[in-house]
């Protein structure tokens, strides 16, 4: 069995437990037995680490947190062996410890990079998002890896993602015989885990105001773990695409989150209300992610599978394990209607009696 420890700075900085402090753990499968080889998981803390260094049996791991941190005697030690290494960056596509270090996705590629080159690797495991792809009305359903990438001009993170994919690239192509694997996810959650990005767009997916709303993926945090680890049990070389099989329609969407129940609004006047409504409610919400909720961008996983990964949770599993239900799920569609017209009949009453306490207030000082 694995234990990954962690970072107590990048702990604290993401308000996730502490495991330990930066190092090694070999493992335990069978003393003195020698490994399969050496895997430095970068980004290591929280749910996602933990599940990737359990899975890993077999290999030595090496969590870390900064190029610097391979000074340490320990981890030394652990490098020190003619095993293959790889390394796994776990952590440039977490919103939430990039946000809380000021980092961008790219920058924190570029030391992961910077490690892998420091400990002679030749393979590196990239873990990215789907949200590179971009979200358009003539996006293709579902998405392949030969899609071109085209992220929200106003989503800085997802265009940060985008070039940090290409950095990869080129550490792939500066030396003969490293490999690199691009793993892009759809939306990932798990019960009790995901980022405040993963949550935002949640709370966003089927929210459209008297409109049709896109497919949406809902990835769980054991398939994407399974996942890196194909990447490094097989030296995937490429890009593959990680999602549950097929989607989850946009209505099928609003009937699992309980449809509030609300007024038809203009698109625009909509889109105003709920910008506002997530910058200052529920925010900070990153700029630009609006447009992923509105477009669809669901992918296939058909490369990885053919590589051997099996997802074993569903879109709409998922979603249920992750999210809680609102107090309206439980109210039928046909009820939400009734107290959204109510709502809309009362509204318009209130003004109706206000302009007219109004219009007789200003006729009586006339006439007196």
């Amino acid at each position: 069995m694995l234990r990954v420890l962690v970072d107590d700075g990048a702990a604290a900085a993401t308000n996730r437990p502490v495991v330990g402090v930066i190092g090694m753990v070999r493992s335990m499968s069978a003393a003195g037995e020698r490994p399969v080889g050496v895997v430095v998981l970068t980004g290591a803390a929280g749910q996602l680490g933990n599940r990737v260094a359990d899975l890993l049996v077999g290999y030595e791991v090496v969590a870390i947190d900064h190029v610097d941190d391979l000074v340490r005697d320990d981890v030394c030690r652990a490098l020190d062996t003619d095993a293959a290494v790889t390394v796994v960056d776990l952590g440039s596509s977490d919103y939430d410890t990039r946000a809380a270090r000021r980092e961008s996705a790219t920058e924190s590629a570029a030391s992961s990079l910077a490690i892998a080159d420091r400990v002679r690797a030749t393979a590196v495991v990239f873990v990215s998002s789907a949200l590179v792809y971009g979200a358009a009305a003539n996006n293709p359903v579902p998405l392949t890896e030969e899609a071109a990438l085209r992220p929200d001009v106003g989503f800085v993170f997802a265009r940060q993602l985008a070039s940090a994919e290409e950095l990869v690239e080129q550490w792939r192509s500066t030396r003969p015989g490293r490999t690199t694997c691009v793993l892009r996810p759809a939306v990932s959650l798990a019960a009790g885990g995901g980022s405040r990005l993963a949550s935002a767009l949640v709370y966003g997916f089927g929210r459209r105001l008297a409109q049709a709303d896109p497919p949406s993926q809902f990835l769980h945090l054991d398939d994407l773990a399974t996942a890196v680890v194909v990447g490094v049990d097989q030296r995937l070389d490429g890009v593959f695409n990680v999602a549950p099989d097929g989607w989850v329609p946009g209505e099928r969407v609003r009937a699992l989150s309980g449809e509030r129940p609300r007024l038809p609004l203009p698109e625009r006047f909509s889109e105003l209300v709920a910008g506002l409504r997530w910058r200052f409610v529920r925010g900070p919400i990153p700029p630009g992610l609006l447009p992923y909720t509105l477009e669809p961008w669901v992918i296939s996983n058909g490369r990885l599978r053919a590589a051997g990964w099996t997802p074993t949770v569903t879109n709409e599993q998922t979603y249920v394990e992750s999210t809680d239900a609102p107090w309206w799920a439980m109210v039928s569609p046909k009820r939400r209607q009734e107290l959204a017209l109510g709502g809309g009949a009362l509204i318009v009453a209130s003004l109706a009696l206000l302009g007219i306490a109004i219009g007789r207030r200003r006729f009586t000082r006339r006439r007196g």
